[in-house]
């Protein structure tokens, strides 16, 4: 019988090549997958993120609310830019190189803050201006939702879809650059020019706060496998296994270190799920990944938190 995560690498396979991949993936997770519902548990783990980012803007760079804030990787639902509306930024932007979220999925995510607040969880998460979640229930309100511009002016969101690597923004400015489950879907070379790109457009003394997961993805999906799988397969046999609609970089925490050095990017605090390094002892660990001792190579996930210069 063919695994459940052999079965979805060769859907996923396939769909990279077709036109619209991005939304045919959509449908595929929709419907089999069920990998793109805002299920309380997903909405309260984005909800878990922004806490980390803000806490560790109170933390590391203090004072008022970030002005301009800088996500990497909009996804389908805005839940972190909003919490971060909430919270008192004035300038939201969002950029990846498709635009996947749509209205219906900004209301929904507008509703589940309003219903989270309403059954007074919302306030564990995080601290908002009373004015803001006044102006989300107005949206939220029975009729017609408003249309895409009419939410995220708002919501005072602004998305951006290009390249990550030439942003449209203005050197030494944005006061908070956040990500959530983004990093591990960039190519290293790739991967690299962006962080140089938020070197260049991130404000001395404003932070950097990036959530990563270095568990391989299909576990989520196969039980039958850890999360440490893909380790085993040589980079030449990965690539015929990874696909460009959700792909994997496979990197360690030890990447992400030497990626940070060489942006010139300074790691103030980690905050690291140190994992099981004893499931690595009976799989055939790629010698690509020996230079790595079993614990660094075990790391599941981790935030990269940077006070910057």
């Amino acid at each position: 019988m063919i695994k459940k995560w052999v079965l979805k690498a060769i859907v996923q396979k396939t769909i990279s090549y077709l036109p619209f991949a991005q939304r045919i993936n959509y449908v595929f997770q929709k419907y089999v997958t069920q990998g793109v519902q805002l299920s309380d548990a997903y909405f309260e783990d984005r909800l878990e993120h922004a806490r980390q980012h803000i806490t560790a803007w109170e933390r590391y760079a203090g004072g008022a609310p970030p002005r301009y804030t800088l996500e990497l990787g909009t996804g389908w639902y805005p839940v972190v830019p909003v919490a971060l509306f909430l919270y008192g930024a004035e300038d939201i932007r969002t950029v990846d190189v498709t635009l996947l979220t749509d209205a219906r999925h900004i209301h929904t995510t507008i509703k589940k803050f309003v219903a989270c607040a309403d059954a007074g969880k919302l306030e564990s998460f995080l601290h908002y201006v009373p004015e803001r979640m006044k102006t989300l229930r107005q949206l939220a309100a029975p009729g017609d939702p408003p249309g895409m511009e009419a939410l995220t002016r708002a919501l005072h969101i602004r998305y951006v879809v290009g390249d990550a690597r030439r942003l449209p923004v203005d050197a030494a400015s944005v006061d908070l650059i956040h990500s959530n489950n983004t990093f591990e879907h960039i190519y290293p070379e790739i991967l690299l020019d962006i962080l140089r790109e938020f070197r260049r457009v991130a404000r001395p003394g404003g932070l950097q706060s990036h959530f990563i997961d270095l568990s391989d993805h299909f576990a989520h999906f196969d039980p039958s496998i850890t999360i440490y799988h893909f380790l085993r397969f040589a980079p030449a046999v990965w690539k015929w296994i990874d696909n460009s609609v959700q792909p994997l970089n496979r990197l360690r925490i030890t990447d992400y270190r030497r990626l940070y050095r060489e942006a010139g990017i300074p790691v103030t605090a980690e905050n690291l799920r140190p994992g099981q390094p004893e499931l690595l002892r009976n799989l055939p660990v790629h010698p690509v990944f020996l230079q790595n001792t079993p614990e660094e190579n075990a790391v599941s996930h981790g935030y990269f938190f940077s006070k910057m210069p």
